[in-house]
């Protein structure tokens, strides 16, 4: 490997003190996710939060009001949930970020040094419940987890506490998805059909292992286990489907085996959960980068819009007492965390300790034929203006009008910021997410290419200041934007990007690998000319703009070394200026000091470059 050139930490992005301090306080400002309760003991509560200055899981005894750090890990811990009688809490320990590890668990009050393996391994294999996790499904009685390694899914059951015993295994990926409410049915999902992208599901009997049912839409058309009620013996199955397009939901009784599809009339996709008695539904619905809540009547049909705080809804789930919490923000507001009760009072649910995030400006919506952007721009700028293309990762996800630190640090250092919710982005059906099948990447940057034409055509952006940025899949895409669309690029940034697809798809987690199979429709040894078609290495002498790249030293989904041979090729040429930022986590880093680096990093180096 070529030593390269490492990219220049400014000390500060403005002159101006009370800008330098707006900017880094919406990072260092404390955020919570939403709490989730035990079910037997629902004011024991488990959270994540970065309070710290790295992101690590916290209880919370709403009784007491006591808030408890449980977790102080170098590189944080960010997945985590809680035992129904309140007893443990759970949480994955993985290395460094590398996502791969093991589920322990120590009491809900803590006792130094109390964490242990959560579930016992089989006798003879200490490390058979070693892996990625595939899922988590805790009981009173039976636990399920999924794990996943280069040999593929397994998913094991626990009963009673004794040692995990292996229920299914697939060299495909699968998952755990629901545990019923007495603990005597599990569903999973899986792609045994080998599409991990539109799986199918299957119910086992937690008792004898047996399939207690099946249920497959075919080729294009996946499932998704949702939950079984809160209530005992109660065989239903919420089920998320795309039978006619989009995200939407059906009831399926594992026992009769009769479906109820919901005919919910709201444009884009959906995704709910069980009111507590089993009457009703909380649906989530997601359309053009917003996303609202909404009680759904499961006897009469009836909808109603909740009347939530402004801004977008995040994760949501309904209490014991009827009160339905969720997050919520908006480009402009800053991210709270919030409870409507029955009577329709709503407030926060609880605010942590220190300085609220500064506020930034609203998005603004731009249709370009089918495809949807978002749009901020500095107040009081003359246009046109430099332009940073930030391009979400996923693929399958969106930009959404929600508060990001990142975007408002570019709009506060004078950059318009588009977000392209390109071909392959959910939130606008299925046949727009599964549009990059067969042709990744090509099909997303066509999209960004006409958004690109209209925001320079209305006089918004300057054509030779306009940078391309992406993390993760959106990394990816800038720099094959800067081999395949050299001219429209003054600078690109990439950051966890897949740089090198044929040795990406080798060093890879095995769910990537099935993740990239289903997107290609095959593996490298059997579509060879496809992949490098998608690979941005292919196109790496045709690249004519300056080049950051970040990348973390243990990521398992775009590993370091297809990175290293993209940056050992732009070395090999000689003429180009490029810089690298490496940084010692996995993808992506959950502490905020490294956060505030790389943006400063990415600022920095596009304005140098417009």
């Amino acid at each position: 490997m070529v030593d390269h050139p490492l990219a220049d930490v400014p000390d500060r992005l403005f002159d101006d003190p009370e800008s330098e301090r707006r900017w880094r306080a919406r990072f260092t400002a404390p955020r919570v996710s939403l709490p989730e309760w035990a079910h037997d003991a629902p004011d024991r509560c488990v959270y994540e939060s970065n309070a710290s200055g790295t992101w690590e899981i916290y209880a919370w005894d709403r009784a007491s009001g006591e808030h408890r750090q449980v977790t102080d890990r170098r590189g944080g811990t960010h997945t985590a949930s809680i035992a129904p009688d309140g007893e443990r809490l759970w949480w994955f320990a993985d290395t460094d970020g590398d996502e791969y590890g093991r589920w322990v668990s120590e009491p809900f009050h803590g006792g130094g040094g109390s964490a242990r393996d959560a579930v016992a391994p089989p006798d003879g294999e200490p490390d058979a419940l070693t892996g990625y996790s595939a899922g988590l499904a805790i009981g009173h009685r039976v636990v399920a987890l999924g794990t996943a390694t280069d040999d593929g899914s397994r998913i094991w059951l626990s009963r009673d506490g004794k040692p995990a015993e292996l229920v299914y295994e697939h060299a495909e990926d699968a998952g755990v998805g629901a545990l019923s409410h007495d603990e005597t049915l599990l569903a999973i999902s899986h792609s045994e059909h080998g599409d991990s992208r539109h799986p199918a599901l299957r119910v086992l009997s937690t008792e004898t292992g047996d399939v207690a049912g099946e249920l497959a839409d075919g080729p294009g058309r996946g499932l998704m286990p949702l939950e079984f009620p809160e209530l005992a013996g109660d065989t239903r199955l919420l089920v998320g489907h795309e039978r006619r397009g989009r995200d939407e939901l059906l009831i399926w009784d594992v026992a009769t085996g009769e479906q109820t599809e919901l005919d919910i009339d709201l444009p884009g996709d959906l995704v709910g959960g069980f009111y507590p008695d089993g009457t009703a539904l909380l649906v989530v619905h997601t359309h053009a980068a917003r996303a609202t809540l909404h009680r759904y009547e499961l006897a009469s049909g009836t909808l109603t819009a909740l009347d939530t705080a402004p801004g977008c809804v995040g994760s949501a789930a309904v209490r014991p007492d009827g009160a339905v919490e969720y997050g919520c923000s908006s480009a402009a507001t800053p991210p709270s965390v919030r409870a409507l009760h029955p009577d329709g009072t709503d407030r926060e649910l609880f605010v942590p300790p220190g300085e609220r995030a500064p506020s930034s400006v609203p998005v603004t919506d731009a249709w370009v034929g089918e495809i949807h952007a978002l749009v901020s721009v500095p107040p009081d700028e003359a246009r046109p203006l430099p332009a940073a293309f930030i391009l979400h990762g996923g693929p399958h996800a969106a930009d959404e009008d929600r508060f990001s630190g990142v975007r408002a640090a570019w709009v506060d250092a004078g950059f318009a910021v588009i977000e392209v919710n390109y071909r392959g982005s959910t939130g606008y059906g299925s046949h727009w997410r599964d549009a990059i099948e067969g042709n990744p990447g090509h099909t997303e940057l066509a999209d960004v290419a006409a958004v690109h034409d209209w925001a320079v055509r209305t006089g918004l952006a300057d054509p030779a200041r306009c940078v391309v940025d992406g993390w993760s899949w959106g990394g990816y895409l800038a720099l094959l934007a800067l081999g395949t669309q050299p001219e429209r690029w003054a600078a690109g940034i990439a950051g966890l990007p897949v740089a090198d697809y044929l040795t990406a798809y080798a060093d890879e987690m095995e769910q990537l690998r099935a993740f990239d199979r289903a997107l290609f429709g095959g593996s490298p040894a059997q579509l060879p000319e496809l992949y490098r078609a998608a690979s941005p290495l292919t196109y790496v002498d045709k690249v004519r703009a300056p080049v950051l790249v970040l990348a973390g030293e243990n990521d398992p989904r775009c590993p370091i070394r297809q990175v290293d041979n993209y940056l050992d090729a732009l070395a090999a040429r000689g003429d180009l200026p490029y810089r690298v930022l490496r940084f010692d986590a996995g993808h992506g880093s959950l502490v905020v000091d490294e956060s505030i680096r790389h943006t400063a990093v990415e600022i920095a180096f596009a304005r140098e470059r417009t």
